[in-house]
């Protein structure tokens, strides 16, 4: 099984994604999870690009993200199945996706939404209040940072939405109720009449 974990910050998304991964015992695979990958084993530019990203805490280009993708979905573990995490979050990233899985020979099965409002998404991430880094004083979860990251989200989020939804291949669940309320909702989706 090949799914999609997408979703604002604060739904949930790494907790379903993990039970998710236990129940189908599938790896769950993250673009910083690469970025971190080939920083540590890559000698080429690409992995020079991501050390330097990490090293400054910006993120890599689209077209060396493109390349490490690539690499990854054309790989034997890929084509046996995954949990996506953070990837895509755009169309044009989708569009990527769905491009390269094809000419690997296989396919998405669900790109799984866990809708969840603005409001939740605030009361959630400001119950973290995670600090910006190690020894900061300043929150990374402040009101003003939550509500810029979920600006930013929400931008590309409906497009995403309606490319998935075009093709069949969105599962949209209510992200609002307990973990596993929503876990048994996703499940009901992937496998109905189970």
């Amino acid at each position: 099984m090949h799914l999609i974990i997408y979703g604002p910050e604060g739904s949930g998304k790494g907790t379903q994604a993990k039970l998710l991964s236990e129940h189908y015992r599938l790896p769950i695979i993250t673009s910083g999870d690469l970025v971190r990958e080939m920083a540590e084993r890559d000698q080429s530019d690409i992995g020079n690009a991501c050390r330097q990203a990490l090293k400054t805490g910006t993120y890599v280009s689209d077209n060396v993200m493109f390349e490490i993708w690539r690499q990854k979905l054309s790989s034997p573990e890929s084509r046996k199945g995954f949990i996506l995490d953070g990837f895509p979050r755009n169309v044009y990233q989708a569009d990527f996706l769905l491009d390269q899985v094809k000419k690997n020979g296989y396919g998405i099965d669900r790109a799984v939404y866990i809708r969840l409002s603005d409001e939740e998404a605030h009361r959630r991430l400001t119950k973290r209040s995670r600090k910006l880094f190690e020894g900061s004083s300043e929150l990374h979860d402040s009101p003003e940072r939550i509500s810029h990251r979920l600006q930013t989200y929400r931008a590309k989020e409906q497009g995403t939405l309606d490319f998935f939804r075009k093709k069949n291949l969105l599962l949209d669940v209510n992200g609002e109720k307990e973990i596993e309320k929503v876990f048994k909702d996703i499940i009901a989706g992937l496998e109905p009449g189970s």
